[in-house]
């Protein structure tokens, strides 16, 4: 069967909703509760301060001892760089001392060196001449030594780039002095040794293939022989074939047999006598020689002609390069003598070396070197106004 429903619960009042307020005695003991967790936190607290405190005196104990010994350290090393610097106070004391005693004996000599300075400069005029006049005088010993004009030429010319850059009045006569000597030394000819050496070394080498008067004239004497001989074979066939034909017209049968034969006989006894003719003239031949030494000169002494001939113009070569001019025209000379004596005047490589020779004796003379004179005149003048 159904059960009942519940009856239903009464409605509360409004007094019975409201919290009832707590007794005093229950509020005491809850306050003292509140009061004992807030002193245990400032227990608390304190003690956490307390403890960084400390923390923090240590610390500041340990960075007192770090610092306490890192300012022993430094005034150790303190000590240790104020004794250095009293070393080194003595030392630059001691280099001091020095360099003062020095820096007087600079003094001293620089004064000394002043005063030569200027005695050097009132002179420098005076040493310039001096310079000059040596350089001159040494330039024209060595031009009379070699023949050569170049060192008198190189020392006019230093003497007038070093008047130019020195650029004094009084001496401007001693400059136009040197430019004379200098256009008069240069318009003087010069001997070219270098080219007469060529030249004579030219004709030595040709001496060896040069014709002589003895085989040019074998020459001459067999081509008049060899002439005759190769005119008698063509002239000796001629005369029975031109006699042929007419014997072979004026007779005839046994008659015209009989000419061919005795113009054969004829023609050949005319070749014989015309050989025997040419070698008698061969034999015998009448010429007229000036020289009859340069044609009879044997193989032999061929050979040592041409090297007397070559040792003549090694002579004239080294007379020439040692200026002995006059020992060089005799060489030449004497070479000259030989080569037109006993070498062929017809061959054309014969004149050549005679003209060849002939022209290195004409331009090997002796060279009147000149002298500085107008120079040293100026010199001497200046230096006597002084």
């Amino acid at each position: 069967m159904p059960e009942d429903p519940p009856a239903a619960a009464p409605p509360e009042s409004p007094a019975a909703a409201r919290p009832t307020p707590p007794s005093p005695v229950q509020q005491g003991p809850r306050f003292l509760g509140w009061a004992g967790a807030g002193l245990a936190l400032l227990a608390l607290a304190a003690i956490g301060l307390a403890w960084t405190s400390q923390q923090r005196v240590k610390l500041l104990e340990q960075q007192l001892v770090a610092r306490q010994q890192q300012t022993q350290s430094e005034s150790g090393e303190a000590l240790v760089l104020a004794r250095q610097s009293q070393d080194t106070a003595r030392e630059s004391a001691a280099r001091m001392a020095l360099l003062e005693a020095r820096l007087a004996e600079a003094a001293v000599q620089r004064s000394q060196l002043d005063e030569l300075i200027q005695s050097l400069s009132r002179s420098r005029d005076e040493n310039l001449l001096a310079d000059i006049e040596a350089a001159l005088r040494i330039a024209q010993q060595q031009a009379a030594l070699t023949g050569s004009l170049e060192p008198l030429l190189a020392a006019l010319r230093q003497a007038d780039e070093r008047l130019a850059r020195h650029n004094q009045p009084r001496l401007e006569r001693v400059r136009r002095a040197v430019l004379r000597d200098l256009e008069r030394v240069r318009g003087v000819s010069q001997v070219d040794v270098a080219t007469l050496v060529i030249r004579l070394d030219e004709v030595a080498r040709q001496v060896d293939d040069l014709p002589l008067v003895a085989v040019a004239h074998a020459l001459q004497s067999a081509a008049p022989s060899v002439a005759a001989e190769q005119a008698v074979p063509a002239s000796g066939p001629a005369s029975p074939k031109t006699e042929a034909p007419a014997a072979a017209g004026a007779g005839t049968g046994a008659g015209s047999g009989w000419s061919d034969v005795f113009g054969r006989t004829a023609g050949w006894v005319a070749q014989g006598v015309a050989k025997a003719w040419g070698e008698v003239r061969s034999l015998i031949r009448i010429t007229r020689i000036d020289a009859p030494e340069s044609v009879l000169v044997s193989p032999d002494q061929q050979f040592f002609l041409r090297e007397n001939l070559k040792l003549r113009l090694l002579n004239a070569r080294l007379a020439l390069l040692s200026r002995q001019f006059d020992v060089a025209q005799s060489d030449l000379r004497d070479a000259q003598r030989t080569l037109e004596r006993y070498f062929d005047p017809s061959s054309r490589r014969v004149v050549g070396v005679v003209d060849l020779v002939r022209q290195v004796g004409q331009l090997s003379r002796q060279v009147s070197l000149p002298r500085p004179d107008e120079t040293l005149a100026a010199l001497a003048a200046v230096n006597s106004l002084r």
